[in-house]
């Protein structure tokens, strides 16, 4: 896919002077403050309304863009430049940070705020995802933190409220170190089998086209917040709930916020949300939240907060509308006619999972009676995959995935799987691949299953469609050799061969044979 040009469009002012917000601190910068300052949003959600901004692009009842990016984001470079100098760069300055970082064959699934996933094959050719390929979903711009300049403020429902620097988590005097295993996946992952089915609400950000690579393993290391939170005298009476307030900017209906969520206490208690500062065994990368993040271990991964500013110990989760408006799932007769924030409920523990990543849907595959099948396995909650099994005919007979392929079992991670599936039929078949999870907890067999307004958690069986195409068949065989011997291209399927199919003897001989085409009476 070819690279767009990148375009500085420029905004529609009206007599409003430039703006301009300062950075909240030395050392953080793209760091602005909005949560502890009302005013300051009001008077930001002022200047928006003053811009005529670009509108949310058509990408679900048309094809998508052949480019990579597939989207701009072209509204949400806007909102950056409305609010001045301080963040009106960060596009450009995160897109640099991302080619710094990234590999450089990643989907870009929106250019800004940064979405993007790896090659399908790749992902599933190690348990643990490299950080160059581990997927991105992104809010907002990157910032740059100054590790020595950070520090994590406690408050809230807290007994002692205070501030830790880095050097203070990381002193293994004081804290524990944690180093757990732990998939995170994106709500949105497998987004596209909606789309094209049955589409729904149609913004670029929170509803950007993901394919099945909006999943990553990796090994975090850091320390259990609930050590923290003992650290800082624990909590007060009442508070069921912690929230996490991230650094970067985010933009809801011509408000101003900084990327806010929350998780139960009872998920702490079980020191399943970790502040992680490694990946992999290396400094957390700027993309991924450097210097500081959450990591919720089998929670949906809106959850694990980049950039972690600040803890809020609360009564009820939190009412900021990453929390409180997104992430949602509405029932299936919910949608744009009669969808409101209190009629989802909100994703947390993330189901049962699976997908074909080798070969890809439409795939023309030539073989011998058995294709080679990779793909992978997760369920969060603290569930792990048990059973992988993959069906030829669309989901009839299923054939399971012999146990010695598949990878190493975690408590919080995917399963790695591939398998030799035995293959008779020839010309499209539909090949489903489902998940059984310890808990027996299966997939849902169709996507109508799991549609929903939002678009989010496509957990029903992940199908592909493939062209086989069976050398054990004495006439396919007959057709691939004399392709081979006479240098003619099989592929692109759709392209007509360019000889006769048959010679005008070999017709005779077989009408002969079926005693014609016609009735004799």
């Amino acid at each position: 896919m070819g690279k767009p040009p990148r375009l500085d469009l420029p905004l529609q002012e009206s007599e409003h002077p430039k703006a301009y917000f300062a950075e909240e601190q030395e050392g953080w910068h793209g760091y602005i403050e909005w949560e502890k300052y009302p005013e300051k949003r009001k008077k930001a959600a002022e200047i928006l309304s003053r811009y005529t901004l670009a509108t949310e692009p058509e990408f679900q009842l048309q094809p998508l863009p052949s480019t990579n990016p597939i989207l701009e984001g072209v509204r949400w470079k806007q909102y950056h430049a409305a609010l001045g100098s301080t963040l009106e760069n960060l596009p450009s300055e995160s897109w640099d940070i991302i080619k710094e970082e990234k590999a450089e064959d990643m989907i870009h699934v929106l250019d800004f705020p940064y979405n993007g996933e790896p090659p399908r094959d790749r992902l599933v050719e190690t348990t643990f995802t490299s950080n160059k390929d581990h997927f991105v979903r992104n809010h907002g711009g990157i910032p740059i933190i100054d590790e020595n300049k950070f520090n994590l403020e406690i408050g809230g429902m807290i007994n002692r409220p205070g501030t830790l620097r880095m050097e203070d988590l990381k002193n293994e005097k004081i804290f524990p170190r944690q180093s757990v295993v732990v998939t995170i996946q994106c709500s949105g992952t497998r987004r596209m089998e909606q789309i094209q089915q049955y589409p729904g609400d149609g913004d670029e950000l929170i509803n950007a086209p993901w394919g099945e690579g909006a999943i990553g393993t990796a090994r975090w290391t850091g320390v259990s917040l609930k050590h923290v939170l003992k650290h800082c005298g624990g909590l007060k009476q009442g508070a069921k709930n912690l929230e996490f307030v991230g650094v970067d900017t985010y933009f809801k209906k011509g408000q101003v916020y900084n990327y806010v969520v929350s998780v139960p206490w009872r998920k702490v208690r079980a020191h399943e949300v970790m502040l992680a500062w490694e990946m992999n065994g290396k400094p957390l990368p700027k993309t991924h939240g450097y210097p500081l993040r959450a990591v919720v271990f089998g929670y949906i991964g809106a959850r694990s907060v980049k950039w972690l500013a600040r803890i809020n110990a609360i009564t009820d989760p939190s009412t900021a509308p990453v929390q409180k408006k997104e992430y949602l799932h509405y029932p299936s007769q919910n949608g744009k006619h009669n969808t409101t924030y209190s009629n989802g409920f909100s994703i947390q523990d993330m189901p049962v999972s699976s997908a074909i990543m080798s070969p890809v849907d439409k795939s023309v595959i030539v073989h011998d009676g058995t294709i080679s099948l990779r793909g992978w396995a997760y369920s969060g909650g603290g569930h792990w995959p048990v059973r992988v099994e993959v069906s030829s005919d669309g989901g009839g007979v299923w054939y399971e995935t012999p146990f010695d392929k598949l990878s190493e079992k975690y408590y919080h991670a995917w399963r790695l799987w591939s398998m030799d599936l035995p293959l008779d039929a020839e010309g499209w078949l539909e090949i489903v691949v489902r998940c059984w999870d310890n808990a027996l907890n299966t997939q849902p067999t169709f996507v109508r299953s799991a549609w929903n307004w939002d678009l989010h958690v496509t957990s029903s069986a992940h199908r592909i469609k493939i062209f086989s195409v069976n050398k054990s068949k004495p006439a396919t065989a007959k057709r691939m050799q004399r392709l081979e011997k006479e240098g003619i291209d099989f592929l692109p399927l759709t392209k007509p061969l360019p000889v006769d199919l048959e010679s005008d003897d070999e017709y005779e001989s077989e009408m002969q044979r079926r005693r014609g085409r016609d009735p004799e009476e």
